[in-house]
């Protein structure tokens, strides 16, 4: 069976080349520019052959001119939030969209969600797809869905009670500030289970999570240039996330060459989308950083697995040299009992001498002396991690602002 799915893949591959170099002008004069052809392409590992496609190619060709189908073929439009200039566009034909709920509800029986669950999803709904690709996806699996959106959490918190939420899915730093609200107003729920993404999170803010809300904390990650969320999911076992790959081939290459990493190194992963009909993407630069893990996972399944999002190449601040990435701050603080898991960063400096500057809330109040040691104990465990010497900032309970969906972790950059 496992031949038959990867010669099943790779007929897909082909199918896809020949697709966009006879559909879309735009792919078939990138390939000629690098001298490719359909013929060129067999098998996965002629993949390298085929350029790059970045979300300049999106914007430069806004809003449609990377579709591969007619106009009228197109049910629906996603876009990203457009906050650098215009959006990247993506559209849907109805075989996408069923292809997008099928591998959805895939992801959510992997992570152990059932039809006797209800699944409270707050992330947004609109062009933003977190909120529609879970709703779709719950829906098929026969779940009692939840269309709470982002935001009122006042009004979050009492469906949770009334309705009886077992699954909570939203982004991880809604799901703190939820989470800081339910320990003041101490309700009983009967939540069991978090599917939280659409921003990089690290195992301190989990235990931080499944601690606080008395659940099973689980990674969910999409990007809508791709799909939107259901190109991969965490199982129980949390050994990675398990890769839709009867949807997507996925590469990783150095961020800074486009070369292939060697085996199990850690680099940019590059997503190649197998069924999407009308805008498929060959080689898509996603700028999350990431590794293909080894061997097995302990659920039994042996399918391709990604490690948990580091971070953003273009989110990396390069400090005296050294990369760093907010999860690593996060790890930080979060080994530092006292600290909460709110923060944020600042970059000040030259640019041949920058300065890292790392805000963080304390969890109470303390005296003069002992604020310093906590000071003290947080400074050694940021530079155990990160290899070099930050600015410290301890600030008083609640003064960092919530979250109702993405969290900006960098406030300023040189």
């Amino acid at each position: 069976m496992k031949g038959k799915a990867k010669s099943n893949r790779e007929r897909k591959l082909r199918e896809l080349v020949k697709r966009v170099w006879e559909n879309v002008p735009h792919y078939r004069a990138k390939m000629e520019d690098v001298g490719v052809t359909p013929h060129d392409i067999s098998t996965a590992r002629d993949l390298w052959k085929l350029p790059f496609t970045t979300k300049e190619d999106l914007r430069n060709t806004y809003p449609s001119g990377l579709l591969a189908c007619s106009k009228e073929k197109i049910v629906r439009f996603h876009a990203s939030s457009g906050t650098t200039g215009k959006p990247t566009v993506v559209a849907y034909t109805r075989n996408d969209l069923q292809t997008w709920t099928d591998a959805m509800a895939s992801c959510l029986k992997r992570a152990g969600v059932t039809s006797s669950d209800v699944v409270q999803i707050a992330y947004g709904y609109g062009l933003f797809t977190g909120g529609l690709g879970l709703h779709y996806g719950a829906e098929k699996l026969g779940c009692a869905v939840i269309p709470a959106s982002g935001g009122f959490s006042e009004r979050q918190l009492m469906l949770m009670e009334d309705l009886g939420t077992s699954v909570l899915a939203c982004t991880p730093s809604y799901a703190l500030k939820l989470s800081e609200m339910l320990q003041q107003k101490n309700k009983a729920l009967k939540l069991r289970l978090g599917i939280f993404g659409a921003e990089p999170w690290s195992e301190t803010l989990r235990k931080t999570l499944e601690e606080n809300l008395k659940i099973t904390a689980l990674d969910v990650y999409g990007l809508s240039e791709i799909m939107g969320p259901g190109v991969a999911m965490e199982c129980p076992a949390k050994m990675g996330l398990h890769l839709a790959q009867d949807f997507f081939l996925v590469e990783i290459i150095n961020p800074e060459t486009g070369q292939p990493v060697k085996e199990g190194e850690e680099g940019e992963l590059v997503i190649t989308t197998l069924t999407k009909e009308a805008l498929p993407l060959i080689r898509y630069r996603t700028r999350d950083i990431t590794k293909i893990l080894p061997g097995k996972c302990d659920c039994g399944d042996s399918s391709t697995r990604i490690a948990r999002i580091r971070g953003r190449s273009d989110e990396m601040l390069i400090i005296r040299g050294v990369n760093v990435f907010p999860t690593q701050v996060e790890t930080a603080l979060g080994k530092t009992f006292g600290l909460s898991c709110h923060y944020y960063l600042e970059v000040t400096g030259s640019e041949g001498h920058k300065d890292l500057h790392v805000y963080s809330e304390m969890l109470e109040n303390l005296s003069p002396e002992a604020e310093e040691r906590l000071k003290a104990k947080a400074i050694s465990n940021l530079h155990n991690i990160l290899g070099i010497r930050v600015e410290l900032h301890l600030l008083p309970p609640g003064s960092i602002e919530r979250s109702d969906g993405k969290s900006k972790r960098i406030r300023s950059t040189l």
